[in-house]
């Protein structure tokens, strides 16, 4: 298939979970890729195992920072020639307290992390797509920022906030051959969220297998989503076949969402 081919783009957080999904699948469309991540020696092994190393390169550092948002961009362009898909994906949730509990330092990690870091990309793509009049700029963003749940409230803040961003910026740039979605997905049970998966689900007075089973309950298919099916829908909104969709906050959430 070759839904992107002669694309180039960059992922941040794309060493693994929904990063890495969209990794594989703008790879298997044709595109060329830049992934970032923290750990070097984690991203020279997932540009080993995605098995293209002429169309990949990994871009170190933290995706919370400004200057490693911005210089993924600035690298992939200088290192592929241009950008035609910005992935801003990375994300989650940094803390879990209570509102009345949350510390100034603790609710700006959630505003670096989730709000900032789309922020500093989106501005620093556009710089780039503008003069081109042409581009894609795609933003994980979470059923959260539509719904809400209790004790991450720094979490579903910043993703109300983000999509807010993102329908602004699609009506700035609808005119300039430029796109601008988010993706918002359900409950995925990968190793991140397994990780931190348990404070949140404490944080909302349950076990976390209680938190699984609640998010599944409230879904149409009743199951966790999974990274493939997010990578899909990115993958369709990176396309051609999207040219006219733009200020979208597309659900890929097995139908959670009431509206």
């Amino acid at each position: 298939m070759s839904r992107l081919q002669g694309k180039v783009a960059c992922i941040t957080g794309g060493t693994r979970s929904i990063g890495r999904a969209m990794a594989e699948a703008f790879l298997a469309e044709g595109a060329k890729v830049v992934i970032n991540g923290r750990d070097q020696a984690k991203g020279e092994l997932c540009i080993k195992e995605l098995g293209a190393a002429d169309r990949t390169a990994f871009f170190p550092g933290d995706a919370s920072r400004q200057d490693t948002v911005e210089g993924l961009i600035d690298f992939t362009v200088e290192k592929f020639g241009q950008l035609d898909i910005c992935c801003l994906n990375s994300g989650g949730v940094k803390n879990t307290a209570p509102v009345a509990e949350m510390t100034d330092e603790e609710w700006q990690l959630e505003v670096d992390w989730n709000l900032n870091q789309v922020f500093w990309g989106m501005r620093r793509a556009l710089k780039h797509m503008l003069p081109r009049q042409s581009g894609r700029i795609l933003v994980t963003s979470s059923v959260e920022g539509k719904l809400g749940k209790p004790g991450i409230p720094g979490y579903v803040a910043t993703k109300h906030a983000v999509n807010g961003l993102v329908k602004a910026a699609a009506r700035e740039v609808g005119t300039s051959g430029i796109t601008v979605n988010a993706i918002l997905p359900g409950l995925i049970e990968t190793d991140i969220v397994q990780q931190s998966g348990p404070d949140t689900a404490r944080a909302m007075g349950l076990t976390y297998e209680e938190m699984v089973a609640t998010f599944a309950k409230e879904s149409a298919i009743k199951r966790p989503n999974t990274v493939e099916e997010v990578a899909a829908a990115a993958v369709l909104l990176a396309s051609d076949a999207a040219r006219n969709i733009t200020g979208c906050l597309f659900p890929v959430d097995g139908g959670t969402m009431p509206y």
